[in-house]
């Protein structure tokens, strides 16, 4: 009787065993080092290419108005692509209009951890300077992108071993400020008015990750 028993153990060990296996095969296991979610996907690269390439400059976006002349910003998109043939301006595009979605979004609850992936430390903590003001005065920021018109690349360079790209995002946005207790302190609910942002992102080239962080912010 107890040879049979010993022979359920075992038999039973080896199935379990066996399904084990056949989990991590199917799901894969959480290492602890996962990236977050890409907002700038890359395309294939060529094998050849490779160039060389500072950590993001502390300069503030371009103002209004003050736009590259578009000779300029292709020479910079060569340059950039030279040193990361991976770099496509359109796929970048679309992940900078998520990217700033989801960072006006998250300003505006005041989602900090959101945030810190996304920024620079410098534009990090002015962010976050701001959302303790808020919080200090017992207000809270209401905000609705009602449509984002337009993203245009208006400059491109390398600096070093670091691709900046400055982009002008036209928007129509609905910002209400309120007090604790509801009532408006700025802003106008259920009417969008249009803004103008310059923001810059940069990329160390010689990252496996093929996301980009703000490095400076302005208003036209």
């Amino acid at each position: 009787m107890g040879e049979f028993q010993y022979f359920d153990i075992i038999l039973f060990a080896m199935v379990a065993g066996f399904l084990v296996l056949r989990l991590r095969s199917v799901l894969g296991r959480r290492t602890g080092n996962e990236r977050r979610r890409d907002l700038f996907p890359r395309r294939g690269a060529p094998a050849s290419d490779v160039a060389t390439l500072v950590e993001p400059d502390k300069r503030v976006a371009r103002s209004a108005g003050d736009a590259a002349p578009a000779d300029v910003v292709a020479e910079g998109l060569n340059r950039i692509r030279r040193a990361d043939p991976s770099f496509d301006p359109t796929q970048f595009i679309e992940g900078a209009r998520t990217a700033f979605e989801m960072i006006v979004a998250a300003f505006a609850k005041g989602d900090k951890a959101e945030l810190r992936p996304l920024l620079s430390d410098e534009v990090f903590r002015r962010f976050a300077m701001a959302i303790d003001e808020r919080v200090a005065a017992k207000e809270a920021l209401e905000t609705q992108i009602e449509r984002l018109d337009s993203v245009d690349i208006v400059e491109a360079e390398l600096v070093a071993r670091t691709a900046q790209v400055t982009l002008k995002l036209v928007s129509h946005q609905v910002n209400v400020t309120r007090a604790m207790d509801g009532s408006i302190v700025e802003g106008s609910p259920g009417q969008p008015v249009e803004k103008t942002d310059y923001w810059t992102f940069a990329r160390d080239t010689r990252s496996t990750d093929p996301n980009w962080v703000l490095v400076a912010t302005s208003s036209g």
